[in-house]
């Protein structure tokens, strides 16, 4: 049977990559299929089921913007306006920008806003506001509309949105418009709640091979919330992911977001250039064609906690795939997509093979670059090329909680073609497609990855 499939092949992949505990879901002909596999914590351990809670990370992001998308078709907020027609009081590093900004650009990142601002606005109802207040500290990468970047920044500005439009805190909008309405009884922000439930914790391996549970259980506070903040199930991510397969309406009938709309969340509004997430971006979702069909997902990495929702819309076919392990859920949760999709659909998903190693062309790109929190490091031996990716020092140094550990060189190499795309190749992230950007003289000046622009800094 299908199902026993499925569960062998999660528990044998899920003790491949020495993963604590894991939970999958598909829908597939009209019926769901589960697979669930090991424990919640090494320290506490739970066996893992259909409604344990696992930190979505940026899967939240689809949340944001469909609850947007219902104030849309409210006649509530115009995704065209310009952003300080819902939170006049913005203030960014430029005043033209602030000015120009618009709703849209928020949930497709081509605001121009850098990644994030690391900053800890507490627990309050007012945890969203004093986020966005600081946003004037927040670097501008591009002018508005011109390229995607992802930013967490602007997700938490979209959440900020909704709260001035509803007048509820950015949680209970998306209750009131969203959770309750669809049944979403295991979707939870506040970690006061979902500490009364069965939940996984992150766990990350050290370089010694041993596992240590990752503190604290979700980084980042409520004023993170809109762009990382939801604990959810797989039961309710493939009820989430069945939603947007279908024609906008709770089971019950009830109309959610008219149909119309949520169809415009996946048409595309950007490209996206040597991307493994995708080909472009549709309203919050990452669009892909594989294998000659097209698929609609969203990934989310938290610390120690990997997510992964995919759908293909054409054939009424839905994938959830969550794991607690840094950072091998992220190969795991890759595994489980590829094979439901050529087992259940025949639709294979490959890697593209690097060109052979080129030493003028891998010269010409090492060296160092980084965004507002990270950096990365391009570097060659002479024989082959690695990626390294840390959180900045000052940064880590700065946090009160602790942080991910940094991802260690990997070996990547540069794709065929102008010789600016590039894979990774081993490690926590195989797979990731990036490419470098070159300035009007044709010199190498950042670098993409899982979306997010990276700036250079030093060459080799």
């Amino acid at each position: 049977m299908a199902h026993d499939t499925l569960s062998d092949f999660v528990a044998a992949t899920a003790t491949k990559f020495g993963i604590p505990g894991v939970a999958v879901g598909v829908w597939v002909e009209g019926r769901e299929v589960y697979a669930c596999h090991g424990v919640t914590s090494v320290e506490n351990p739970v066996p893992v089921d259909r409604d344990t809670l696992f930190a979505l990370a940026s899967v939240t992001k689809t949340y944001t913007a469909s609850v947007l998308m219902c104030l849309v078709a409210q006649g509530r907020v115009d995704l065209h306006a310009p952003v300080r027609r819902y939170v006049p009081e913005l203030a960014l590093a430029d005043e033209r920008v602030a000015a120009e900004i618009t709703v849209l650009q928020l949930l497709n990142h081509t605001s121009g806003l850098d990644w994030s601002v690391i900053v800890e606005t507490g627990e309050g109802d007012d945890a969203l506001a004093g986020y966005v207040a600081r946003l004037a500290d927040l670097k501008l990468i591009t002018p508005p509309g011109t390229r995607a970047s992802y930013s967490q920044a602007g997700y938490n500005l979209a959440g900020r949105i909704v709260e001035k439009v509803t007048g509820l805190t950015y949680e209970r909008a998306v209750a009131s418009l969203l959770a309750e309405p669809l049944g979403l009884s295991h979707s939870l922000f506040a970690p006061l709640d979902v500490m009364t439930r069965r939940f996984a914790v992150g766990h990350n391996r050290g370089e010694d091979g041993a596992l240590s549970v990752a503190r604290p259980w979700r980084p980042g506070g409520r004023g993170n919330n809109p762009g990382a903040g939801l604990a959810s199930s797989v039961r309710d991510q493939l009820r989430w992911a069945r939603f947007h397969l279908g024609d906008g309406r709770a089971e019950g009938g009830e109309r959610v977001i008219p149909v119309e709309l949520l169809r415009s969340m996946t048409e595309p509004t950007v490209e996206l250039r040597g991307s493994s997430a995708g080909d472009a971006l549709g309203i919050a979702w990452f669009l892909r064609g594989v294998d000659g069909v097209r698929t609609v997902g969203h990934a989310g990495s938290s610390d120690g906690q990997f997510a992964e929702l995919l759908t293909v819309p054409g054939r009424d076919f839905a994938v959830v795939s969550l794991a607690n392990l840094g950072p091998d859920g992220i190969p795991f949760n890759q595994a489980v997509l590829r094979w439901a999709l050529e087992h259940y659909l025949g639709v294979v998903d490959r890697d593209p093979e690097p060109a052979p190693y080129d030493e003028a062309r891998a010269a010409e790109v090492a060296g160092s670059y980084e965004n507002d929190a990270m950096t990365l490091l391009v570097a060659t031996d002479g024989a082959g090329m690695t990626l390294e990716v840390g959180i900045k020092p000052e940064i880590r140094a700065a946090l009160e909680t602790e942080a991910p550990p940094d991802y260690p060189p990997a070996a990547m190499g540069l794709l065929p073609g102008d010789g600016d795309e590039y894979i990774i190749t081993e490690g926590g992230l195989t797979g990731q497609r990036g490419f470098f950007t070159r300035d009007a003289t044709g010199g190498v000046v950042g670098v993409d990855l899982a979306g997010r622009l990276f700036t250079r800094v030093r060459a080799a």
